[in-house]
């Protein structure tokens, strides 16, 4: 408890209110796991997925699908990834 000298030093309100977000305790509990070592194992490993899908859409032009439907979505990327990884495969190959 603030004795009432300081207190008048501090505020000239009858009473001071301190405000809670209704998901505080939702946004305390991803404050705590940000903290933990998984989390940042998990971040490099997401880190890593989007450098490549950065890659295909920048250098490989895979902006837009071409094809409809699901299936067709699945067919694309797969031969978008396939040919990703074969160029990577290409830089380890000794020449």
């Amino acid at each position: 408890m603030v004795p009432a000298p300081i207190r008048k030093a501090c505020t000239t309100a009858p009473a001071r209110t301190v405000t809670r977000h209704m998901d505080e305790n939702a946004r305390q509990i991803a404050r705590n796991l940000s903290r933990t070592e998984e989390f940042a194992v998990s971040r490099r490993k997401r880190k890593k997925v989007e450098m490549l899908f950065a890659h295909l859409k920048r250098n490989l032009g895979f902006t837009r699908l071409r094809l409809r439907g699901l299936r067709g979505a699945e067919d694309e990327f797969l031969l978008a990834a396939t040919a990703q990884n074969l160029k990577r495969l290409a830089k380890r190959v000794p020449a």
